[in-house]
This record gives structure tokens, C-alpha cells and sequence, in this order.
């Protein structure tokens, strides 16, 4: 703990190979996706190095990474719930349904959908979109961002709105062939 103390490079090493398996498991048993697991290992170990300085020698170094790991876990759930929000809000205002839009046993297929048509947006819609809607981007913080008037950013947005309804009420026609077909 002293020499990483000290920015020893090789003491972090020995410390991420020693714990680095344990946060690992830890963190996949509440994730359910390697992916996220061990990009919670790796950003446990940037704030163990960006905070050496601090480490305190008396007590237990295991806990304090399971607690930063733990925290980080669920600063992830966190964020994945407020995406599913916006994800959410993005199908209410795009696909027209209204009352019964939560007890849809398809929406899981309808955020799929989403995410699929947000993809075959042209680029810079795509990302002047996702700025807006998902990263609850300021017009003029994604002007600056992308070197874009707010006009086009908003010609942006409002194009893919567009698009979007366009394509779910596509979809709700062609459910509505589909049931007047085969079920009604």
C-alpha cells in the first residue's frame, strides 16, 4: 500500500491482479453482463490510482474496494434506468399510443424497433438526436459541440421525430392488417 502510495506502478499491478477476478465476479452477480462487469473492474482501478494519495493504511483496502465497486454498480443501474426512461418517453411521443402503451406485451420489440430506426438514421441526425433525446443535451451545447447552428440542430430533431412516427404508424397499420387478417 506504500509504494502505491507513492505512484509505484508495479504495487497497482500486484493489487489489480490480486483483487481484479474478485471485483469481477462480484460485479457480474449483480450485472449479468461481462461487459458492464468489467467495465465497473476498470473503473474501480482508475479511481484507486487517481486517489493513491489518499489511501488510508489502517483500515481494510478490500472493503474500500467493494464499496467503490458497489457504488459504481449502482450508479450504472442508475443511468440504465434513466435511459430506459428516456427510451420510454421517446415511444410515447413517436408511436402515438396512449393509455394502454404500458401494458403492451410488446415493448420490449417496440424499444427494440427503436433503438433499430434510430440507427438507420443518416449520421448526423443520429447523433444530434441521441444528444438531445438520450444525453439531455442543451440545442446550444450540441451547436457547440458539433459546430451546427441551433436551427439545424433543431431541423435535426424535428426530422427525426418525424421519421420515428413515420415508421410506428407503419407499424401500427401493419398490426392492424395482421389482427383483421389472422385474428379477427
Amino acid at each position: 500500500m506504500k509504494e502505491l502510495k507513492k505512484g509505484d506502478h508495479f504495487a497497482f499491478e500486484k493489487i489489480f491482479e490480486r483483487y481484479s477476478k474478485q471485483l469481477f465476479q462480484f460485479s457480474l452477480s449483480y450485472l449479468k453482463s461481462e461487459e458492464a462487469a468489467e467495465d465497473i473492474v476498470q473503473e474501480v482501478f482508475i479511481k484507486i490510482w487517481n486517489n493513491r494519495k489518499e489511501l488510508k493504511t489502517d483500515t481494510s483496502f478490500q472493503s474500500y474496494l467493494f464499496t467503490i465497486a458497489l457504488n459504481s454498480i449502482r450508479k450504472y443501474f442508475n443511468q440504465l434506468s434513466r435511459l430506459n426512461e428516456l427510451k420510454h418517453d421517446i415511444l410515447f411521443d413517436s408511436s402515438g399510443l396512449k393509455s394502454d402503451f404500458d401494458d403492451r406485451s410488446d415493448y420490449q420489440a417496440m424499444l427494440d424497433k427503436l433503438e433499430e430506426l434510430i440507427k438507420q438514421m443518416p449520421e448526423k441526425r443520429k447523433e444530434v438526436f441521441i444528444k438531445k433525446k438520450i444525453e439531455e443535451k442543451s440545442l446550444k451545447e450540441i451547436s457547440e459541440e458539433l459546430n451546427i447552428s441551433t436551427k439545424t440542430v433543431e431541423y435535426h430533431i424535428t426530422e427525426a421525430m418525424r421519421f420515428l412516427k413515420s415508421e410506428f404508424d407503419k407499424l401500427q397499420i401493419q398490426g392492424l392488417i395482421f389482427f383483421h387478417l389472422f385474428i379477427g
